[in-house]
């Protein structure tokens, strides 16, 4: 072995280790029953054997029988692990009878802990697992020999080079902590249930490693047909640098003349306002619009399918079947409460870094509240994903459904409008026996914007932003009135079709 890392063989917890664990060193699993102690001291060594370390499995929990078969459902062979089994050896005592003279840990703990020191000097480990050390606090009733025998492993195993990892039970750890000032590091799995027990969220935590930082926090894991998956939870910093910006154009001239030109590139928009007033079809506009210009896109939707989208933009002529089957946008069906918000970001992450991804969509934010809230903050959540996008100089489109038709109106209903550099406001007003859509843009951080309303319509033909609606006043209350004159402003278009 070389004094370099040691890999996990887990996706995701090497990063949070900082590389890796560190040889000739030990490690506590702590976690209670199912959490995934045993799935992951299986996937340390096959991984481990595969590469050509020598492994060693010391069981004293499961038959070696039981352990082969666990192993084989994730596809994972044991044929490089050596394999001790001393659960037979820990438990035939209790099965054949009663110690009348001699206490059970007189008559099994010192053999059980001479077997496992020869293992060690037989199969010389460069890995190694004691499944479970809690099995070896059971058989001592005298703590000292216990704190002494445990300490003597741990160096010994650590003298020959070996990298070990100890599973132990937390309700024992809390009782004597022993075990943990012996080891360099120590590693909890959670289990946990959401706040309406409707999700099984699952954390692994580092709560000590000797000789090296770590990421700090609870990390999102997963356990799957094929092993675990860690999904570490970064916290993304905004990295100053400078470029030049260009512009998103809409496609629509009204409205790409309201915004001087388009949207810079880099930044985050929100497109905000009541159900059906042409949110997503606005944002969807953009992307395809942005698509043609040669930018690849991503939409990821929490609430309505590919099908769905589809069908309402062959309605209004935006090529979005067109942009999918070139493969210049892609949309990706987002079930909720499918994903931990860090999973959510690293497939994120994955779009931008691996397929070259530079603008992206999420509609809506209630669809990512819905998946998210569960996991934590979602303005947190929402705040390292649009840093993500920020520091890799990409776009973002955020749609926001609004609970007010009309009348009085927040921008979002989740207090995250800060984190956006442009804000687009969608409105239904009541005109001329007929309610129709305003748009107007409220914020544009980085360059000029027409501080105007126009409307919005949607035709056959496509999305179409009228003339400023110089005539009437009130029309965010929803009510507008003329402003001066007795005919209504806006003008008498053809009937335009719902969202």
């Amino acid at each position: 072995m070389t004094d370099s890392r040691i890999a996990s063989g887990i996706s995701g917890l090497d990063e949070v280790l900082h590389g890796g664990f560190l040889p000739a060193s030990s490690y506590l699993i702590v976690g209670g029953p199912g959490t995934g102690k045993t799935v992951l001291a299986l996937q340390f060594l096959t991984e481990n054997a595969k590469r050509g370390a020598r492994c060693l499995l010391v069981t004293l929990a499961e038959p070696e029988e039981a352990l082969r078969r666990n192993a084989a459902a994730f596809g994972w062979d044991l044929a490089g692990v050596t394999i001790v089994d001393l659960s037979r050896s820990s438990g035939e005592a209790h099965f054949n009878g009663e110690y009348g003279v001699f206490p059970p840990s007189d008559v099994e703990a010192e053999p059980i802990w001479r077997r496992i020191s020869q293992a060690v000097d037989a199969s010389a480990p460069e890995c190694a697992v004691i499944d479970s050390a809690t099995y070896l606090r059971f058989l001592s009733t005298d703590m000292y020999q216990y704190r002494k025998q445990i300490q003597g492993l741990v160096n010994r195993l650590s003298e020959k080079g070996c990298l070990s990892l100890l599973l132990f039970e937390p309700i024992e750890l809390e009782k004597d902590c022993s075990l943990a000032l012996a080891v360099d590091g120590v590693i909890t799995l959670h289990n946990d249930v959401s706040g309406n027990r409707l999700v099984e969220i699952r954390t692994l935590e580092i709560n000590k490693l000797r000789g090296s930082s770590f990421m700090s926090g609870r990390h999102p894991l997963r356990i799957t047909n094929h092993g675990i998956s860690v999904w570490p939870h970064r916290i993304e910093r905004i990295q100053r640098s400078s470029y030049s910006r260009s512009l998103l154009h809409s496609g629509v001239a009204g409205l790409d003349e309201l915004l001087m030109g388009g949207l810079p590139t880099g930044t985050c928009t929100l497109i905000s306002g009541p159900a059906g007033a042409g949110k997503s079809t606005l944002a969807i506009q953009f992307l395809t619009t942005a698509a043609a210009n040669g930018h690849k896109g991503v939409i990821y939707t929490f609430e309505e399918g590919t099908a769905s989208m589809v069908e309402r933009c062959n309605a209004l002529s935006i090529p979005l079947e067109k942009a999918l089957a070139d493969g210049s946008l892609v949309i990706r069906e987002i079930n909720p409460l499918e994903y931990y918000p860090e999973e959510f970001l690293e497939m994120l992450r994955q779009d931008r870094e691996t397929n070259g991804a530079t603008v992206f969509l999420l509609d809506s934010l209630r669809g990512y509240t819905l998946s998210m809230e569960t996991f934590g903050s979602v303005v947190a959540s929402m705040q390292n994903i649009i840093n993500y996008i920020r520091q890799c100089n990409a776009s973002l489109f955020l749609v926001n459904e609004q609970e007010r038709v009309t009348g009085d109106f927040q921008i979002t209903d989740l207090g995250v409008s800060y984190v956006a550099d442009n804000i687009l406001l969608l409105r239904y007003a009541e005109c001329g026996g007929r309610v129709i859509r305003v748009v107007q843009c409220l914020k544009k951080r980085t360059g000029a914007h027409q501080p105007e309303l126009r409307e919005l319509t949607f035709m056959k033909e496509g999305l179409v932003a009228g003339e400023r609606l110089s005539q009437l006043r009130g029309v965010l209350t929803g009510v507008p009135t003329a402003n001066g004159a007795t005919e209504n402003a806006a003008p008498d278009r053809e009937k335009h079709s719902n969202e």
